[in-house]
């Protein structure tokens, strides 16, 4: 089966695409750096040609609220029409746990905008909706420094790792359309001020973390259950502690 992996070059895509060729798929990686771009729509077509799913885990090279938005809704509507117009029998997003309720953030808004467009959208779909990346902790703690601290809210944190969510995605993508979503996290839930005290400790790195219940994330303030699911969830089995690695440049968020 032909899938393209929109993003496919990026953290989670490449592992994707690695994974679905190992399960015998003609996978294709698509990203501006393979001569696909969802804005301007080069290149769509010849990739989309003979596909059966296209999963979507692409995100904005910038987080500014009105660049974001814009990149969220030109780049799904180029996509899903070029779909339409391919055949395409399923389309698979990669989005995040508490989407939702966090209206106040401009990146948050503009997920809710793209999965809105997929909703009434005529092809098939699921969309899996993941915690954050194990390998996202460098570059949260990072955001969240102020003066050489740390600070975060003291809120529910269920991380998980990359591999666990391209697993995720992939099954997903191979079988039947959800119209719906599922969520996946990570096997423990911590508070995440306790998480990234561990986390940094850990890595020899020696900034203090500070529990600051109006500490923002991604421009809004958390609540207690904000990042992590509150339904029916598919738990990954790595925990942090057994796929912690060395302390080394962090790829981007989010």
């Amino acid at each position: 089966m032909k899938i393209v992996v929109i993003g496919g070059t990026g953290l989670i895509g490449a592992k994707l695409v690695a994974r679905l060729r190992d399960q015998g798929h003609e996978a294709v990686a698509a990203s501006p750096n393979t001569g696909v771009d969802t804005l301007t729509g080069d290149g769509l077509a010849g990739a989309l040609a003979g596909a059966s799913v296209v999963i979507d885990v692409s995100n904005s090279p910038s987080f500014e609220d009105s660049a974001v938005m814009s990149f969220f809704e030109t780049s799904t509507r180029n996509l899903l029409a070029a779909e339409a117009v391919a055949g395409v029998a399923h389309h698979v997003a990669l989005s995040v746990v508490g989407t939702d309720r966090l209206p106040e953030s401009g990146y948050f808004r503009a997920k809710i905008a793209q999965e809105q467009l997929i909703g009434k959208a005529s092809i098939p779909y699921s969309i899996v909706h993941a915690t954050q990346f194990f390998e996202f902790v460098g570059s949260i703690a990072d955001a969240a420094t102020v003066d050489g601290t740390v600070r975060v809210a003291p809120v529910m944190f269920q991380p998980i790792a990359g591999d666990d969510v391209a697993r995720a995605v992939a099954r997903v993508a191979v079988g039947p359309p959800l119209n719906g979503h599922v969520e996946v996290a990570g096997p423990e839930r911590v508070r995440m001020d306790e998480f990234f005290r561990e986390a940094l400790a850990a890595r020899n790195d020696p900034r203090t973390v500070v529990a600051d219940p109006h500490a923002r994330y991604f421009g809004a303030e958390l609540g207690e259950g904000t990042l992590v699911p509150d339904g029916d969830t598919v738990l990954a089995e790595t925990r942090y502690r057994d796929w912690r690695r060395p302390v080394s440049p962090s790829p981007r968020l989010p």
